[in-house]
């Protein structure tokens, strides 16, 4: 992906970032400011449209030559209800209450009330916010606001949801009920989630397979397969964080990240 500056210069925020992703997995992705995390997913939900290359969902023909682009029926070219996102703040309509949110999508898609109203008390049961249906946006907390943003996205039964640093903005605390709950709902939904986060300890607790990535241009520096978002289905968060294995692995990807930080920091010193 390369941006046009208003100078006339060209930034190259990724380069041959090549992947593919298994159904019902769950992804993280870390790295520095600049690293083009934001970027590749909103080319995942048809925010953006790559300069080279091709993201295709939910097609076999992975490996058709790029002549053959217009014959492949998933090349992503725009937003689409099987693609869900969940923002950093929960971008949620003030005016309408929370029921009202979470049945937004259905309703634009012209289902039936009575099964909006059926969808949107069961998921209103799986965020943990049953009977707050009525409630106004603005007499929620910043955690109780993200649940709803995540049963809004739920609500349209998306294959996939990705998740712009969603828990960023909670408090230490409400953070860990968080991702406690999106182990939940990806256990419980099987749904394919691909999570952007800033904290190591959240990338490596919430990913089955950790991205590192580095800058700039935006690339994949390293992969990680890791065994504690399975585990924290069954054990405490912080049993797990408190273990050798998950601590030597938050050491070497810090160093890993605060090498790259530096490197950055050096390269504006050059050109200042």
């Amino acid at each position: 992906m390369i941006y046009q500056t208003p100078d006339g210069g060209k930034v190259e925020a990724l380069r041959d970032i090549s992947f593919q992703l298994n159904p019902g997995e769950i992804l993280t992705i870390l790295g520095p400011s600049g690293c083009g995390k934001t970027t590749l997913l909103n080319i995942l939900a048809g925010f953006l449209a790559p300069t080279s290359g091709r993201a295709i969902f939910g097609n076999d023909e992975i490996n058709s030559p790029s002549s053959d682009r217009a014959k492949i029926d998933n090349l992503i070219t725009g937003p689409d209800p099987s693609r869900g996102m969940v923002f950093q703040q929960g971008a949620l309509f003030e005016w309408l209450n929370v029921s009202e949110n979470i049945g937004f999508g259905p309703k634009m898609r012209g289902v039936p009330a009575a099964e909006i109203s059926s969808k949107v008390e069961h998921l209103l049961d799986t965020v943990g916010l049953g009977g707050f249906g009525d409630k106004a946006i603005y007499e929620l907390s910043g955690g109780m606001q993200q649940r709803v943003a995540l049963a809004r996205c739920l609500a349209n039964e998306p294959e996939l949801i990705l998740m712009d640093e969603p828990l960023g903005a909670l408090d230490a605390l409400t953070r860990e009920k968080m991702q406690s709950l999106i182990l939940k709902l990806w256990r419980e939904t099987g749904k394919t989630i691909v999570l952007i986060t800033h904290s190591v300890e959240e990338a490596l607790f919430l990913g089955e397979r950790l991205f590192v990535m580095a800058p700039r241009p935006g690339r994949i520096e390293k992969q990680y397969q890791l065994p504690f978002a399975e585990r924290g289905l069954n054990e405490s968060l912080r049993d797990i964080k408190a273990t050798n294995e998950f601590s030597d692995k938050r050491d070497e990807i810090l160093a890993m990240i605060w090498e790259m930080e530096e490197e950055i920091m050096g390269r504006q010193e050059a050109n200042a």
